[in-house]
C-alpha cells in the first residue's frame, strides 16, 4: 500500500514538476523516459538472476531504498543529466522490486494461492495509486516549486515506510521458500539439481513474448486514451479522468474473481483469450467514439473504458498464472526475471507502438492494435492447450518441488 501510494503521487506530479519547475521540454523528457525504460528492461532481467543467489527478499528491499534515493536525487535536478540518471535509477530499482516480489510470491504461494495473492495485491496496487493521485492533488492545486518537491519527498518516505515488513519476513516465513541457491545446495550437501535456463524454454519465452504484447494496452491507457480524446474526439478533457476511475473500480470488484481457477495452464490460457478478444473489441469502440457528437462520446467512451477493464482483469489473470505454471520452480527467480522484462519492454515500447497506429492512422490503427491483441490472445489460448493437452510444459512439478 504504501509503495503503491508513493507512485499514484509520483505520476501526478512528475511530469509537471519537471517541465514547470525544472524547465525541461517534453520532448526532453520523453527520450530521457525512454532511456529510463530500457534500463527497467535489464534490472527486470538481472534481479531474477539475483534474486535466485542473494534472495529475493533482499532484492525487493535494495530495490525500494534505491527508488527512494533516485526520487530524493528528482528533488535536486536541475539540468538534463541530472534527470536522466534520476529517471533511468528510479525506473531500474522499481523494476528489480517487481521482479523480486514475483519471485518471492513463486517461492512462497503454489496452485491457487498463487494468483489468488495477485490478484488481491493488484487491487491493493490500483486502489493506492488511486489514493496517491488524490493526495497529489493538494500539491497541483497549490502548483509551486516548493509545492511538487514536497510531494516528491513524501514519495521517498513512502518507499522508505514500505521497507518495514519485508524487514521481518525471513522470521515470518518458513525458511526454505527464500533461501538462496547457495543455501539449498548447502542443504542438500551440494547435491541439488540446477533448473533450467529460461532462455532455453521455447514455450515460456514464448508465453512471455505474447504477454508482452496484451502488456501494450497499459500503453493505452496511459498515452493512447488520454491523447485520443483530447485530439480525435468532441468529449470533454476531463473524461479522461473519469475513465480512470472506471479502470480503478472494475479491477477492484474483479481482479480475484478473474484469477480463480488460472492456476491451471489450459483455463490460464483460455482467460487470456477471452480478455485480449474484449480489448480487441474496446479498441473498435474507442475508434468510434471519433465519429459521434460530445456526448455520445462520452458514452462510447465509458463503454470503451468497461470493456478495457474487463479486458485487463483477464488478460493479467491469464498472463500470471502462465508465467507462474510454466516455470521452472527451482529457478523461481530468474523465470519471474524473464516474465517482467518481456513486461518492462512492453512498457517501454507502448507509447511509441500506441503512437504509431491508433494517434497517427485513427481507425485503421485501431484495428491494428484490435488485430494485434486478439493474435496474442489466441496464440496464447492455443499455447496453454498444447502444455495441457501434452503436459510438455518447461518442467513438471509444483512450485514446492524443493
Amino acid at each position: 500500500m504504501a509503495a503503491s501510494t508513493s507512485q499514484g503521487v509520483f505520476y501526478a506530479v512528475s511530469a509537471l514538476y519537471l517541465t514547470r519547475v525544472v524547465g525541461l521540454t517534453a520532448a526532453v523528457v520523453g527520450v530521457g523516459l525512454t532511456v529510463a525504460g530500457a534500463c527497467g528492461v535489464v534490472a527486470s532481467y538481472a534481479a531474477g538472476r539475483a534474486s535466485d543467489r542473494w534472495g529475493a527478499d533482499r532484492v525487493q528491499r535494495l530495490g525500494l531504498v534505491g527508488q527512494a534515493a533516485a526520487l530524493v536525487g528528482y528533488v535536486l535536478v536541475d539540468e538534463v543529466v541530472g534527470f536522466v540518471v534520476a529517471a533511468a535509477a528510479a525506473v531500474a530499482f522499481r523494476s528489480a522490486q517487481g521482479t523480486a516480489r514475483q519471485a518471492i510470491l513463486a517461492r512462497c504461494f503454489d496452485g491457487p494461492d498463487r494468483v489468488a495473492v495477485r490478484a488481491r495485491l493488484r487491487v491493493v496496487t490500483n486502489v493506492s495509486i488511486g489514493l496517491g493521485t488524490v493526495l497529489a492533488g493538494a500539491a497541483l492545486l497549490v502548483d509551486t516549486a516548493t509545492a511538487y518537491r514536497s510531494a516528491l519527498a513524501v514519495v521517498a518516505l513512502l518507499l522508505v515506510l514500505a521497507l518495514v515488513p519485508l524487514l521481518r519476513l525471513r522470521r515470518t516465513v518458513p525458511d526454505l521458500p527464500l533461501r538462496t541457491r547457495r543455501e539449498r545446495l548447502a542443504d542438500a550437501g551440494g547435491a541439488a539439481p540446477r533448473g533450467r535456463s529460461p532462455w532455453r524454454d521455447p514455450t515460456y519465452l514464448t508465453s512471455t513474448a505474447l504477454g508482452a504484447v496484451l502488456a501494450v494496452q497499459f500503453g493505452l491507457q496511459t498515452v493512447g486514451v488520454p491523447l485520443w480524446v483530447s485530439q480525435r474526439t468532441q468529449a470533454p478533457t476531463v473524461v479522461v479522468s473519469g475513465l480512470l476511475v472506471v479502470n480503478t473500480v472494475v479491477v477492484a470488484l474483479l481482479q480475484v474473481a478473474a484469477s480463480r481457477g488460472t492456476h491451471e495452464v489450459r483455463r490460464a490460457g483460455v482467460v487470456a483469450r477471452r480478455g485480449a478478444l474484449l480489448l480487441a473489441t474496446a479498441c473498435l469502440v474507442y475508434a468510434a467514439a471519433a465519429h459521434v457528437g460530445p456526448a455520445a462520446a462520452v458514452v462510447v467512451l465509458v463503454v470503451a473504458a468497461a470493456l478495457g477493464a474487463v479486458a485487463e482483469v483477464l488478460t493479467e489473470a491469464g498472463s500470471w498464472g502462465l508465467a507462474f505454471e510454466l516455470a521452472d520452480p527451482t529457478e523461481a527467480g530468474a523465470y519471474q526475471g524473464v516474465s517482467q522484462t518481456g513486461y518492462a519492454a512492453a512498457t517501454m515500447l507502448a507509447p511509441l507502438v500506441v503512437t504509431a497506429t491508433a494517434l497517427e492512422h485513427g481507425l485503421a490503427g485501431w484495428v491494428v492494435l484490435a488485430v494485434l491483441f486478439a493474435a496474442a490472445g489466441l496464440g496464447l489460448a492455443a499455447l496453454a492447450h498444447r502444455v495441457g493437452r501434452t503436459g510438455d510444459r518447461a518442467l513438471p512439478g509444483p512450485a514446492t518441488a524443493e
